[in-house]
Parts: structure tokens; sequence; C-alpha cells
């Protein structure tokens, strides 16, 4: 992987998007239930951040969506927190700094939204990606915020912007 850039999602990602999120939750075997896998817009990506202070992300592999992230406003939450959404990447980009580029990315752009804070939800056996969020600065949280309608995601965290 040599010639990757991250680059705002387009309309016509939104196949490549939804199916490498997929690909990713029957990876890891992530719980389908509770989780984005049943987000109602996952096949719709590019009109769902197509919204003000959201903005999604993808890794362009010369042409191959080979991962993605997003920011948007919290749900039912403080307006001043925002969350980071959806950041998941195929297993060839893992392990080479793609997932601390993109997540700078993203915060760098919640800033600019004006957001103090970013949350985040994961699931407690992805170790890879808690590690990244601690070495970004978020810090565990003993209950969930927002209604992101994702019961099956126990870990929580949050990180001051």
């Amino acid at each position: 992987m040599k010639n990757w850039i991250i680059r705002e999602i387009k309309k016509e990602d939104n196949q490549a998007v939804a199916q490498l999120i997929r690909s990713v939750f029957d990876e890891m075997e992530i719980p389908k239930t509770g989780t984005a896998y049943e987000d109602p817009y996952l096949d719709l990506m590019f009109e769902e951040y197509n919204k003000p202070k959201s903005v999604y992300f993808v890794v362009d592999n010369e042409g191959e969506i080979v991962g993605c992230c997003g920011i948007a406003p919290l749900e039912n939450g403080d307006p001043k927190i925002c969350e980071l959404q959806k950041m998941y990447f195929l297993p060839e980009t893992r392990g080479l700094g793609i997932g601390t580029e993109m997540m700078d990315k993203c915060l760098e752009q919640a800033r600019s939204f004006g957001f103090e804070k970013c949350y985040i939800e994961t699931m407690p056996f992805m170790h890879a990606a808690q590690k990244l969020y601690k070495k970004a600065g978020f810090e565990y949280l003993d209950a969930p915020m927002g209604s992101t309608g994702h019961t099956s995601c126990p870990v929580w965290m949050l990180k001051e912007l």
C-alpha cells in the first residue's frame, strides 16, 4: 500500500464503504445487533454525513476503499460533543499508521466545527482500537453518552479537544 490518500466520501463510495464495514464485522465477529451494523443509513453514508458539523472520510488506495471514519454531533447529547463514528480498516491497512492519521484528520475537523469534546464507543475485544484511542488522549467513561443506539458497545471513551 503506497498510493493511499484520505479524502471525503463521495456518493459513489457508498456501496464500497458499506461492504468494508460489514466485512470487518464478519472478520472480527462483532455483534450485529445493537451496533453500527444495524444503522439504517449504512448503505447511504455519503447522504448521512452530508449534514451540518458532519464529515466522513475514506482511505482510497488507487480506487479501492480500504478504511473509513467520520465525525458527527453526538445524538441527543451536548451540542459541544461530537462522536468519532464508524472507524474501520481492512486488515492490510492496519499497523501502518493510517488509523492515527485518519483519527488526527477527524479530530482536526471536529475542532474546526467548534466541538469541545469527542466521544467514541467500541467493543471490549478491540484492543488495537482502544490502544489507538488512548494514545490519542481518549479516556474511559463509566457510562455511555447520548443515545447512539449501539447498546452492544460497552466501552465508552471521551477526549477533550
